[in-house]
C-alpha cells in the first residue's frame, strides 16, 4: 500500500487567488488550472479575457507538471531536435505541453498536484503560476 499527499479544493482555490492576484498585478487575464498529483483536474478558473484557446493549454501544463513531475519549460530544451526527449509533445495524445507555464507543487520533496497558466508569454505563464505555489505555500 502507498501513501500520497494530494492537493484539495481547498488547496486549489487558494493557488489560483494568489496567482490570479499576480496576473492582475501584471494586467495579463489568465487561464489557471490546478491538478492533483496524478494530474486530474480539481479547479480552473479564465479570468475576464483570458484567451478561451489557453482552456486547455492551461490544464494540459498543469496536467504534464503534476503527472509527469516536471516543469513544462524544462521540457522545452530537451525536447528539441537531436535532443533527448525529442518529440515527447507527442506523447499521450499531445497533452504534454514542453512551453513555460506548468508547475509541480511540492511539499517535503513530493509532488502533491500542478498549477498551469496560459494566456501570456510563456515568461509571463511561469510568474503566475510561480506566484501561486508561493502564495499557497506562504498560507500554509
Amino acid at each position: 500500500m502507498q501513501n500520497f499527499n494530494r492537493l484539495d479544493i481547498a488547496d486549489a482555490r487558494i493557488l489560483i487567488a494568489k496567482a490570479r492576484d499576480r496576473a492582475e498585478a501584471i494586467g495579463v487575464p489568465m487561464c489557471i488550472a490546478i491538478t492533483d498529483e496524478s494530474g486530474n483536474l480539481i479547479a480552473f478558473e479564465r479570468m475576464d479575457g483570458g484567451k478561451v484557446t489557453s482552456t486547455t493549454i492551461a490544464i494540459d501544463k498543469s496536467f504534464t507538471a503534476s503527472a509527469a513531475k516536471k516543469a513544462t519549460h524544462e521540457y522545452g530544451a530537451s525536447s528539441q531536435p537531436g535532443a533527448p526527449a525529442y518529440g515527447i509533445a507527442s506523447a499521450i495524445g499531445g497533452r504534454l505541453l514542453v512551453v513555460g507555464g506548468g508547475l509541480p507543487v511540492i511539499v517535503d520533496g513530493q509532488v502533491v498536484g500542478g498549477i498551469g497558466v496560459s494566456s501570456g508569454t510563456p515568461a509571463q505563464d511561469q510568474d503566475v503560476a510561480q506566484a501561486g505555489i508561493d502564495g499557497w505555500l506562504a498560507a500554509r
